[in-house]
């Protein structure tokens, strides 16, 4: 089965390929869709993020689409930076640019209790979508850490390791998207059951 992942983030669409691979799932990237589109993200949260995203694409290509819309929950700062953690430090920002942000914001707080999460959803017809959320549960550490992951993971702290310290396989087994793409792989097959 051939499956859009609407996104233009390298990183995601490895994990993405990683993950439904063993299910028979078959990634294309956007661009290999012929779907070379940005869509907007004016949804405020990452439901209807991620449903924009999937619907957007499908349409554009006629091909089932599955979209992601994830990001940083933390509690000190009432849950920013949420559905802006891509653009955090501005709309072109990079990784570093809102790890330095938000370590700015950090500083002095001593509660850095945080969340990363996940909202997948899956378009493959008109109006028909099937929507899962995964979260896992860190804290925000005071520096960055390790080489690996991609965005906020050398800051997010699981235990002692941060994201980007851990392992592919350690990270999908543990990762808010990991949890929501092996939720869906689970609703996907029920779905696939009543036809």
């Amino acid at each position: 089965m051939k499956v859009v992942v609407a996104t233009g983030n390298m990183g995601k669409l490895k994990e993405f390929q990683r993950i439904l691979a063993p299910y028979g799932v078959e990634i294309l990237s956007q661009k290999e869709a012929g779907a070379d589109i940005e869509v907007e993200e004016t949804g405020t949260t990452f439901e209807e993020n991620a449903y924009l995203k999937a619907a957007a694409v499908f349409a554009a290509t006629g091909i089932p689409a599955i979209a992601d819309d994830s990001g940083l929950v933390v509690d000190a700062l009432d849950g920013a930076p949420g559905v802006y953690t891509a653009r955090y430090a501005g709309e072109d920002a990079t990784d570093d640019e809102n790890i330095q942000k938000l370590l700015s914001n950090m500083e002095g707080v001593k509660e850095r209790s945080a969340r990363f999460v996940s909202v997948i959803c899956y378009v493959w017809d008109q109006g028909k979508s099937l929507t899962t959320r995964g979260e896992c549960e860190g804290t925000v550490g005071f520096e960055k850490r390790g080489n690996g992951g991609f965005g906020y993971d050398p800051i997010f702290m699981v235990g002692e390791r941060s994201f980007a310290e851990l392992s592919a396989k350690e990270k999908d087994d543990i990762s808010h998207r990991g949890r929501a793409l092996r939720q869906f792989v689970e609703e996907f097959a029920q779905l696939m059951r009543q036809k």
